[in-house]
């Protein structure tokens, strides 16, 4: 119980982070105007696409399931936050990643499955390949969210962080609160994320 609250809480305030910055626009508005609208268009970024959605989820659920403590469970998702910002710093700079599609594909099908077999691995390992797969996806980001200079790159990175770390935490809470109590859900949940992932790659194929 302690463990949903206070993930409930951290969530609840990931959430409320833009919606207090804007009630703190000054007589710099430009620059404020700048970097709310691209913090706020960022952080809705994550929620809009169905493969950034389902691995961001996978990752907080994965987490969950397989290091229930919260002193363990938050070395995935936290990793994941770190490179996506350095994948989403790649692609403001106009650097070519290769294979970005495909890598976010994979990353919803082996995300997907780790939910489903509910696969226990040690903390540096499963932060290694949280981060692996969201270099690709903050470089996705990225590419589609170019074109801001100063402070508006500023409110971009930090929007996208935002996002997927609440993603994260709401991943964290299903996987505490649902899917340790009922099985099937985790199962079900696991099994549809993998074959979202599968018909992903295929279509690139």
């Amino acid at each position: 119980m302690k463990f949903k609250n206070l993930l409930l809480s951290t969530a609840a305030t990931a959430a409320a982070l833009p919606l207090s910055a804007l009630a703190h626009v000054g007589a710099d508005g430009g620059g404020h105007h700048h970097f709310l609208d691209s913090l706020t268009h960022a952080f809705a970024h994550p929620f809009t696409g169905a493969d950034h959605l389902a691995a961001m989820l996978a990752v907080g659920a994965w987490s969950a399931l397989t290091a229930p403590s919260l002193r363990t469970a938050w070395h995935a998702p936290a990793a994941f936050v770190a490179l996506l910002v350095a994948g989403a710093l790649a692609g403001f700079a106009g650097l070519w990643v290769p294979g970005v599609e495909p890598m976010i594909a994979a990353s919803v099908l082996v995300l997907g499955l780790l939910v489903l077999v509910q696969k226990k691995m040690p903390w540096a390992a499963a932060a290694a390949l949280a981060g692996l797969f969201a270099f690709f996806h903050g470089a996705a980001h990225g590419f589609e969210l170019a074109g801001g200079s100063g402070m508006a790159a500023i409110g971009a990175l930090a929007g996208i962080a935002l996002g997927s770390a609440t993603l994260h935490i709401a991943g964290m809470v299903l996987g505490h609160a649902v899917m340790q109590r009922h099985q099937w859900v985790a199962k079900w949940g696991g099994a549809a994320t993998a074959a979202f992932g599968a018909f992903m790659l295929t279509r690139l194929a």
